[in-house]
């Protein structure tokens, strides 16, 4: 089908599995691509648990368009029955389960979010699925089929749950069924390839094994690497604040890629954009930059990179005063803790608040003291100045 297999080892970590020298048996996944007579079926899963993605998640999204540029089918399934449990992986404790109704409205922000790395509009290049579609109609016999499948042992091999066990934290069985279900997700889709993160291997040759118990070719294990986040010390995480997200203001996109550590610009620039690894300019700074504008423009085009770039620079000069525009609000009301995340001028909606109760925010110079302050019109922002500190400020516009 494809007739090069280039592309395929960009930015990935491990291809498993790979055959060893006189081992005739096991098929590499290069030769399967250029001798399948059909589109290959990739597989990549992802559990609406969040509202938001960011370039840590876009990472295997964007292999997934690689395998559609080279002809194969994206078979996108929203996890919106294991996201009401969550991936154990890496977790040292149980994860909140969510209702039907926050999975949803998660499942939706997702899809808008990656539409413009995914090929939406050539027949036959995607499918989106939903794996409520089969694995909320397994009755027990199958169910107690597929937890026949792997044994207690095999299940406390896997890392999270061994720490778990060791520091005799809880393991509730619902638990164990998620690497199952994962699984049984490739027998469902028939996947020949599933992409996931270094962290995802085990998951991930769970659904080799069930692919065979239900009589179907095993798939191969694509892993991409875990992006370290804007801090250059731990992976890109909501929660710590290192984040850049793809629902975010172009400009404060610009502004958080300008800001990679040095040492994690060849990395940024493999995973998240499809330039010659050799175009990097030398300079570091000139790499930030160049960094910046290459992943806003591949997202809002040429014209929104450059003012992204115009608007940084004018943020760094004395009297020069950013604007954000207000298209970047999702909806009112909105908190104005929300717009100090969504302008830059905080880390996260939750320093905004914060920051907000210090006393530190200011709107046209009068401080703000009600943390859970909101606006309910774009009338009531227009032309504002917003202030964090001494030397933060934006105005918003229209």
């Amino acid at each position: 089908m494809t007739q090069n297999c280039s592309w395929l080892h960009r930015g990935v970590a491990e291809i498993f599995p790979q055959p060893h020298v006189g081992d005739n048996d096991t098929e590499s996944l290069e030769k399967r691509l250029l001798n399948s007579d059909r589109p290959l079926r990739i597989k990549l899963g992802i559990d609406p648990t969040g509202a938001d993605i960011h370039f840590g998640h876009s990472i295997p999204v964007r292999k997934l368009r690689a395998f559609q540029d080279a002809g194969h089918t994206a078979v996108l399934i929203i996890g919106d029955f294991t996201a009401r449990i969550g991936d154990p992986t890496g977790k040292s404790e149980v994860r909140r389960q969510l209702t039907e109704a926050q999975v949803a409205q998660n499942a939706q922000t997702y899809l808008d979010q990656v539409r413009p790395i995914l090929d939406f509009d050539t027949p036959g290049r995607l499918e989106v699925r939903y794996n409520s579609e089969w694995l909320s109609r397994l009755d027990l016999g199958k169910t107690l089929e597929l937890l026949s499948t792997m044994t207690v042992g095999q299940m406390l091999a896997k890392e999270g749950f061994a720490e778990r066990y060791k520091q005799e934290s809880p393991i509730f069985l619902h638990e164990f069924l998620y690497p199952l279900m994962q699984g049984y997700d490739s027998v469902a889709v028939e996947a020949d390839v599933e992409l996931g993160g270094t962290d995802q291997k085990f998951n991930i040759a769970v659904g080799r094994d069930i692919q065979r118990h239900f009589a179907l070719k095993p798939q191969f294990g694509v892993l991409l690497p875990i992006l370290i986040g804007t801090d250059g010390v731990q992976k890109m995480s909501k929660s710590l604040s290192n984040y850049v997200g793809l629902g975010e203001h172009p400009s404060q996109k610009y502004q958080k890629l300008q800001g990679v550590p040095d040492n994690l610009l060849p990395q940024y620039f493999e995973l998240l954009t499809d330039l010659p690894l050799d175009s990097l300019p030398e300079n570091p700074r000139h790499a930030q930059e160049f960094l910046a504008w290459e992943i806003v423009r591949q997202y809002h085009g040429e014209q929104v990179a450059n003012e992204a770039k115009e608007a940084a620079k004018s943020g760094g000069k004395e009297g020069a005063l950013p604007e954000f525009s207000l298209g970047a609000i999702p909806q009112f009301p909105v908190k104005l803790a929300y717009i100090l995340g969504a302008t830059g001028l905080c880390k996260s909606t939750a320093e905004g608040k914060r920051k907000i109760q210090e006393g530190g925010v200011r709107i046209n110079g009068d401080k703000i003291a009600d943390a859970d302050l909101s606006f309910s019109t774009p009338d009531d922002l227009y032309d504002q100045v917003l202030q964090v500190g001494k030397k933060n400020f934006v105005r918003l516009v229209k």
